[in-house]
């Protein structure tokens, strides 16, 4: 069972080079797998689940933790009255919901559900 919080996911940019050249580099250095799901993204399951997003128009500026929730509407909440900023509301994308937030530090964050 998953927890709400939990660090659940690492989405990271991959605009500085090609999608393919990215896939290249963690495969050979680290041995990682990849499952592509379409052009621009792909992601990997090594110890921590995350991908690699190679659209500018999508991709985060830095990488972006996910966490994950049983209860996105609730959290989203807890979030705002914790002080965070909500940057993206709660959207649909394969695989389920999320929203994006900034917490005090200036980071940007995401939470999930399905």
């Amino acid at each position: 069972m998953k927890l709400t919080g939990k660090l659940d996911y690492l989405e990271m940019p991959a605009t500085g080079g090609t999608l393919d050249s990215v896939k290249a580099f963690y495969s050979a250095a680290f041995s990682w797998s990849f499952t592509d799901y379409g052009p621009t993204y792909s992601a990997f399951a090594e110890g921590l689940d995350g991908g690699f997003q190679a659209d500018a128009g999508e991709a985060p500026a830095k990488p972006l933790p996910v966490l994950y929730s049983q209860q996105l509407e609730e959290t989203m909440d807890a979030v705002e009255n914790a002080g965070g900023t909500i940057i993206k509301p709660i959207f649909s994308f394969p695989g389920g919901r999320r929203f994006h937030f900034i917490d005090p530090a200036g980071n940007e964050m995401a939470v999930w559900s399905e």
